[in-house]
């Protein structure tokens, strides 16, 4: 697929598929609800519905109605059933991740596996403190001593509750912990030194879990949660995904002539560092009737091209917009002066090394790139359009495809993607919302 440079600038309002990170919980807390629990905006992509087959194959009821409203009936925490057969996680490390998590306290064996993506991508982290847990796990030997599926592993019950320091800022390793401390006796408690996307602490809170966030003298974050919880069914309205909002986003910025509002967005403050650095940038971005929903904090986003200038990163603001890196450095590609991106060691162990390919398909596009061992180096063309060419190579990314796809939007020539398939995953209708507003796109 081939993504062009539009004839004129991009115009309209869009809104952008449910937040990936709230819906893979909406759906997990629900099944450990006593109840029916509803769910609207759900992301129906292929990593979502990754999560609510492997709940179905352990007892949960899920179910969408005609009206796009999924109901879950939950089996009550503790209760899930031992799964019958492996549970396929395709391309999703949360779902991987926090599943491991909440089965870590239940008495049951489950392997896991994925596709050839996910199989390369780091478990150990989770597998560390799931141990101390009482969990057991055989994994799969992979790169540089790293554990990776296809892994089984067994709950212990009861689990033994933990206090865990996060080496490394991730909300899935902080959500996994809290997962398996729902059915600890107990209190399991984490520190979080960097703030992550606070998603669970609100809707586990939201559910009726007891559950508390402190903070220390060194300003980390204290999060204690009390097992043997009884969790409240909900209604849950999934804002849209900021990091789906990302690609129009960066999109009508760098096209000139733009003028698009993206609606319905999550504003959580652990999730818009993108807006933050765009804007930073001198990116003319206007949240409008800012309000809440379910819990979350949501706008509308009015974005208007503009004249980027370089930037350099905070590292200390990587976990607010570690997934929107990719799209970042198509806007410093198109920007005034040099940018510098660094405290991102983090994006080589995502679906691909994303500093390198990125690094690789923007050269091959025409921008000018050094990449360094944690990050990238680029200067920008002040503006003037990129050159295009292609086929890029996403290594079934679907953040490098959809990239990828919005530097095209900005080039001379076009830049052709080898495979968009990959963004079934988090963003279904991605090319037709582009050309909703004005963008060139041919299969």
């Amino acid at each position: 697929m081939t993504f062009r440079a539009p004839a004129k600038g991009l115009s309209g309002r869009v809104a952008v598929p449910g937040d990936k990170s709230i819906s893979h919980r909406a759906l997990m807390f629900s099944a450990l609800a006593v109840g029916e629990s509803r769910v609207e905006g759900l992301l129906e992509g292929e990593d979502v519905l990754a999560t609510a087959a492997a709940l179905r194959a352990m007892g949960a009821r899920i179910e969408r109605d005609g009206e796009g409203v999924w109901h879950i009936a939950g089996v009550g925490v503790g209760g899930l059933l031992q799964p019958q057969q492996a549970l396929e996680m395709g391309n999703s490390g949360t779902s991987t991740r926090l599943l491991m998590g909440l089965l870590a306290s239940h008495d049951l064996t489950a392997t896991f596996t994925g596709d050839a993506s996910l199989s390369k991508r780091p478990m150990g982290r989770v597998i560390e403190p799931l141990s101390r847990m009482g969990a057991e796990f055989t994994a799969t030997p992979g790169v540089k001593g790293s554990q990776t599926l296809p892994l089984t592993m067994r709950g212990l019950v009861p689990a033994v509750p933990i206090e865990y320091r996060l080496p490394v800022a991730s909300a899935q390793v902080k959500s996994a912990i809290l997962l398996a401390g729902l059915n600890t006796p107990g209190i399991t408690r984490v520190i979080e030194p960097e703030a992550t996307r606070d998603h669970s602490e609100r809707m586990l809170r939201g559910f009726g879990a007891e559950l508390t966030v402190e903070q220390d003298g060194e300003g980390a974050r204290i999060i204690s949660i009390r097992g043997e919880a009884e969790l409240r069914p909900q209604h849950i309205l999934v804002p849209g995904d900021p990091s789906s909002a990302a690609f129009p986003l960066v999109a009508a910025l760098i096209v000139p002539g733009s003028d698009v509002t993206i609606t319905g967005i999550g504003i959580n403050d652990t999730r818009i560092g993108l807006v933050r650095l765009l804007q930073a940038m001198g990116g003319d971005i206007e949240l409008l009737d800012v309000r809440d929903e379910g819990g979350e904090p949501v706008a509308d986003l009015h974005v208007r091209a503009s004249r980027l200038r370089g930037v350099e990163n905070d590292p200390a603001d990587v976990p607010s917009m570690v997934d929107e890196f990719p799209v970042a450095f198509v806007a410093a590609a198109l920007a005034e002066g040099r940018s510098v991106f660094r405290g991102l060691e983090e994006l080589r162990v995502k679906e691909s090394d994303r500093i390198a390919v990125m690094a690789q398909g923007l050269r091959a596009i025409g921008a000018r790139v050094e990449e360094t061992e944690d990050g990238l180096v680029i200067d920008g063309t002040g503006g003037e359009p990129l050159a295009g060419g292609g086929p890029i190579a996403t290594h079934l990314d679907h953040r490098i495809a959809m990239s990828f796809a919005v530097a095209g939007l900005a080039s001379r020539n076009g830049v052709t993607i080898d495979d968009m398939r990959p963004v079934e995953t988090s963003f279904p209708g991605f090319a037709p919302l582009l050309n909703r507003i004005g963008a060139g796109v041919e299969a």
